[in-house]
């Protein structure tokens, strides 16, 4: 089963949807739509795998566009987008995921040890039901996540920064990041190509999934492991917005 992102409206549904997964031994796969460019694996590659920015101290994830209605979602869409209860919320459901999804797994699986958010509506003539702008950041022992999902950015953007001790990467869309070390005396710019078939699109991936072709690790992007822990920062940067405290993980 593939479902679109995030894996649930929270945590309760989430923890009764993963139980019946692996109870029934379904394959049960979140869509992102950062899981299927190049430069999200080019980045993790050139920041994690070899390790050429030094320790990761900052990873900052922008996501969204000028709004759900602004763009033109249909009446049955953006009545559900826009629902509280059915969506669990604005901004901060539809593109705040974006960002834990992608920060938990450069983090290799780790979930942050606090949550803080602060949500906000700009436009309340337009959604007066749920946020539009929301900011949420994630503590770690030697590193910090910065989410920011927003219905008021001025253009469409699902850009990612990572920042070392020695340089940094910015995945600055599908197929391109800008890069810079230190000692360097410029910024590099890189094109790359696609990525390969089989994660170049959720079908493609999942008809290798279903057909055995392609395994699902345990913490990949578009994993179980990851996509509860996606939810589990969504439930506490609610809570932390809604109370005006930093929420503590266990």
């Amino acid at each position: 089963v593939m479902v679109e992102k995030p894996l649930a409206v929270n945590m309760e549904h989430a923890s009764k949807m993963a139980w019946l997964a692996r109870t029934y031994g379904i394959h049960l796969i979140t869509n992102y739509e950062t899981t299927w460019y190049a430069s999200t694996y080019a980045a993790q590659r050139l920041a994690v795998e070899e390790g050429a920015l030094g320790p990761i101290r900052k990873i900052v994830v922008h996501d969204g566009h000028f709004g759900p209605a602004e763009i033109g979602c249909n009446a049955e869409f953006l009545g559900w987008l826009t629902d509280p209860v059915l969506n669990g919320g604005g901004a901060v459901v539809d593109f705040g995921c974006y960002g834990a999804n992608l920060i938990t797994w450069l983090m290799g699986g780790s979930e942050p040890e606090s949550v803080t958010a602060v949500l906000q509506t700009l436009k309340p003539e337009v959604y007066p039901r749920v946020d539009d702008e929301a900011t949420i950041i994630l503590t770690y022992t030697n590193a910090q996540g910065i989410i920011q999902g927003s219905w008021n950015w001025p253009l469409p953007r699902k850009d990612m920064e990572i920042y070392g001790k020695n340089g940094y990467v910015v995945a600055v869309d599908e197929l391109t990041m800008r890069l810079r070390t230190r000692g360097e005396k410029s910024e590099q710019t890189v094109s790359l190509p696609p990525a390969p078939d089989h994660i170049r699109d959720p079908f493609s991936y999942f008809a290798a999934v279903v057909s055995g072709a392609e395994k699902v690790e345990p913490g990949n992007l578009w994993s179980l492991e990851n996509a509860l822990s996606v939810v589990k920062i969504l439930d506490a940067a609610r809570l932390s917005a809604r109370e005006g405290r930093t929420v503590r993980l266990s």
